[in-house]
């Protein structure tokens, strides 16, 4: 138990170093509001974050602000619940139209590891605290 424990908190710390690396590349990371911005941030990703359903905003003019950036890539970062799955399904559709290269990597790698333990982004630093904290009093 102990081992799986640490190996999936070895790959988590992987997983969100590389998206660290990324992001201060300048790469935008899209992310559905401000608590899930304020998660990654407390992961120390220091780059680019837009929320993307900030302000009642409409998925129209979220992809014209993504657009403005004239970014050649953007990394989706929505939550694993079904509306998240479907907002990334459409949010994708609507970005590859306007010739921006999409990365769902970091989605799919974080989905694998804890999708069915926590549905949105905005509880990843708190998952990681407990995983920390469980390793710890093992």
């Amino acid at each position: 138990m102990l081992a799986r424990l640490k190996e999936k908190e070895e790959r988590l710390c992987l997983l969100f170093s590389a998206l660290a690396e990324e992001s201060a590349k300048g790469t935008p990371i899209i992310v559905e509001g401000k608590r899930d911005a304020d998660a990654l941030r407390a992961l120390n990703i220091k780059g680019p974050i837009i929320s993307a359903k900030t302000g009642g905003r409409s998925l129209l003019s979220l992809v014209s602000e993504i657009e403005q950036l004239q970014t050649s890539e953007v990394i989706l970062l929505l939550d694993f619940d079904r509306r998240g799955k479907e907002f990334t399904r459409r949010l994708k559709q609507h970005l590859e139209a306007s010739k921006t290269t999409v990365s769902l990597a970091f989605w799919l790698g974080l989905f694998k590891l804890v999708g069915k333990e926590t549905k949105n982004v905005e509880n990843l630093a708190k998952y990681m605290e407990t995983l920390k904290s469980k390793i710890c009093n093992s």
